[in-house]
């Protein structure tokens, strides 16, 4: 049965989508952008400012469905410039420290409101 998971910690959706769902023990936590939960605008600042507020909203969806960065098994991250990678690779890594998950990482042309950075994740139990 599918499960849907939504946090105030975490930025509402900005479409039809929820921020997770859970399926057999399986959560798929949409695409979050550096979106300030409680002003609901688009944090200012570099790749690492937006990486780190991509990763407070991921943690705070994880948190809420019972899950944990360890439960995490796929990452897709998703920039808006390839040259941010180095610099988004580094927060990452802090996330991520040990056991990390199978990722993807591409540029795009633009992603929603003119963030930096996109992180989608998948975590299993």
């Amino acid at each position: 049965m599918k499960k849907i998971f939504s946090t105030s910690r975490a930025p509402a959706a900005i479409g039809p989508y929820s921020q997770a769902v859970e399926m057999r023990n399986t959560l798929y936590v949409s695409g979050q952008i550096p979106i300030n939960p409680e002003t609901g605008k688009l944090v200012e600042g570099d790749i690492t400012v937006q990486t780190e507020r991509v990763f407070r909203s991921i943690s705070a969806i994880l948190d809420v469905a019972g899950y944990s960065f360890i439960d995490v098994v796929k990452s897709t991250c998703i920039l808006s410039d390839i040259s941010n990678f180095k610099a988004m690779n580094e927060v990452y890594a802090r996330y991520y420290p040990e056991k990390q998950p199978a990722r993807s990482a591409f540029a795009a042309k633009e992603l929603p409101l003119g963030a930096l950075i996109e992180i989608e994740t998948i975590a299993m139990k």
